[in-house]
């Protein structure tokens, strides 16, 4: 069932546009995404997924077209973006290895949350709690299992106390039995009112939370509804499922 159908926009994107030299990544792409909703994103390899991440989150700047966030246009590197309210995960996780799980979770509640010391310990032991991780709590991040780590990936999001989460791949390489546990975890995310994007290849496990869906195929967009209506769309099942209506 489609959420928050009424609420204003909270992530705008107008004719939005990134090239690499001669190479068109994304071209004159509208979308957006509600308060409070999640919005899975598909499309084979290649497609701009990850591109556009990396423009929202601010990792890339340099972009035609609009995006705007609560209203405003959207500016500044990427640590005035968590400020602002965007967190992202990656599809490799990207911990500070050398450094324990709750360690980690301080630098991203102060650095990208703007929390005080004592403000941050408190935060940061409520998100062990809810990502399951207060066992870990004491484990260098480089020793965790891949169930873990994407469980840290996901608690250093929320440790900058975001509005917005960027999920990307963040089931790739599960077992079913920890893509399950994966996906209670983002419902949970889901059901406290952080809006998020996710790109994802595993389909039940974004079909198991998604409100809607958008499929990008070549930088441009070529479907965007709920998730039945786009999976059923004659050009979805040929672009990313390469069957031929």
């Amino acid at each position: 069932m489609e959420r928050n159908g009424d609420s204003a926009p909270l992530l705008v994107a107008r004719g939005l546009g990134k090239s690499f030299g001669a190479v068109r990544v994304l071209h004159d792409l509208d979308f957006e995404v509600r308060q409070g909703e999640v919005l899975g994103i598909l499309g084979p390899n290649g497609a701009g997924k990850t591109t556009l991440f990396n423009l929202v989150s601010g990792e890339i700047r340099d972009h035609a077209g609009e995006i705007r966030f609560r209203g405003r246009p959207l500016a500044g590197p990427p640590f005035r973006r968590a400020r602002a309210g965007i967190g992202r995960t990656y599809q490799i996780p990207r911990p500070y290895a050398g450094m324990t799980t709750f360690e980690n979770l301080l630098v991203a509640a102060t650095f990208g949350g703007g929390l005080t010391e004592a403000q941050a310990y408190d935060h940061c032991a409520g998100i062990l709690e809810e990502c399951e991780l207060a066992p870990r709590a004491n484990t260098e991040a480089g020793s965790l299992t891949l169930l873990d780590r994407k469980r840290l990936e996901l608690a250093r999001a929320l440790a900058s106390k975001p509005d917005l989460l960027l999920l990307d791949e963040i089931a790739g390489g599960l077992t079913e039995d920890e893509g399950r546990a994966l996906v209670a975890l983002i419902r949970r995310i889901r059901d406290a009112g952080i809006t998020i994007v996710w790109i994802e290849h595993v389909l039940h496990a974004l079909f198991a939370v998604a409100d809607r869906l958008l499929v990008l195929n070549f930088g441009e967009k070529i479907a965007e509804g709920l998730p039945n209506a786009v999976i059923e769309d004659p050009d979805v099942q040929r672009v990313y499922m390469g069957v031929e209506a």
